[in-house]
């Protein structure tokens, strides 16, 4: 993937710093870069969430460098952000479920970890900082399609802890004057995304059900939807962030979607017709803290980012599934 550039610059000049590299995201924010000559790349990762296998095929590039850290060290973060020009910060505690259980460790990373981040951002002078939301802040606003301007109060702590990190950013751009923006992220999935542990999305349990030839779980009736997004469609909005000459991106939100539902019925069809497998879904109960209903308006990102996603679910959830059955065929039982 990433034949495609999303920027005109000469990246080649600059140093990126990615946190949560070894992560789905991070990963493929470093491949892009890295593929385009970027002048140095470095990823920091605690490997709590991220798979070192992630970044293995990079570490022979002479201008990437791997650090396991912690972002929740502050002086970790200072340390990583010597001389960067730019931070992707993908690095978190994702997954509402396990924010359910687990509230401490997720501020810890989300919200401790982000304003470390932030912090040492401002005080290395860093040109930009991109971080990533979600689309979880919009919490029980009914509204649809969602719009940047209304949200409704959070179902979860990691709703919280990413609403924090809007505020934070919202603060630190006005009263330190430094570029920073978020995106928020609905549903993205793709090559990298791990099937396993039991904070795993559903696009990977999926696919991984059906190429092993058993029957996922499906949570509730099925008909909630999401507005599922491919991975270079969100890489693409990072780098678009990151270049963008408009004076409104800085303490700013995007939507990172491609404006259309799928419901979950939906999606375990397609994925059941790719691996020609005629095996029915199992369901359960609802999970707390899960939205209805989740679609997202990105002509806000379209206006002020360029942002203009071209893979749809379809074609998305092709690569993907290919690439898991590569990945995977030594797993596949006969």
């Amino acid at each position: 993937m990433y034949n495609k550039a999303f920027h005109k610059e000469d990246i080649s000049r600059y140093k990126f710093l990615v946190t949560g590299g070894a992560g789905f995201i991070g990963s493929n924010i470093v491949e892009y870069l890295l593929k385009h000559n970027a002048g140095e790349v470095v990823a920091l990762d605690n490997l709590s969430t991220g798979f070192r296998e992630n970044i293995e095929p990079f570490e022979q590039n002479a201008n990437f460098k791997f650090i396991e850290g912690n972002i929740n060290r502050f002086d970790t973060c200072m340390t990583v952000c010597h001389n960067v020009d730019f931070v992707l910060h993908q690095a978190a505690l994702g997954s509402v479920p396990r924010s359910i259980k687990y509230p401490l460790a997720t501020n810890d990373a989300n919200v401790t970890g982000f304003i470390n981040m932030l912090t040492a951002a401002k005080e290395c002078n860093v040109k930009r900082f991109i971080y990533a939301s979600s689309s979880s802040v919009y919490g029980d606003s009914p509204k649809l399609p969602k719009t940047e301007d209304v949200i409704g109060e959070p179902l979860s702590p990691y709703a919280v802890s990413k609403r924090v990190n809007e505020l934070y950013a919202s603060v630190f751009a006005k009263t330190y004057d430094i570029e920073v923006a978020g995106l928020r992220y609905f549903n993205i999935f793709g090559p990298r995304q791990s099937p396993s542990g039991p904070y795993a999305a559903v696009i990977p349990l999926f696919i991984f059900s059906t190429l092993n030839n058993e029957s996922p779980y499906i949570n509730g009736d099925g008909d909630q939807s999401r507005d599922f997004t491919f991975v270079e469609n969100c890489v693409e909005a990072n780098i678009k962030a990151l270049f963008a000459k408009h004076e409104k991106i800085t303490g700013n939100v995007f939507n990172v979607a491609v404006g259309n539902q799928t419901t979950i019925n939906e999606l375990f069809k397609i994925i059941s017709n790719f691996s020609e497998t005629d095996i029915t879904a199992k369901y359960r109960e609802e999970r707390p803290g899960d939205v209805r209903h989740s679609l997202a308006d990105i002509s806000h990102a379209k206006e002020l980012l360029n942002y203009n996603p071209s893979i749809g679910i379809k074609e998305g959830l092709d690569i993907t599934f290919k690439w898991f059955k590569e990945k995977y065929s030594l797993n596949i039982k006969e």
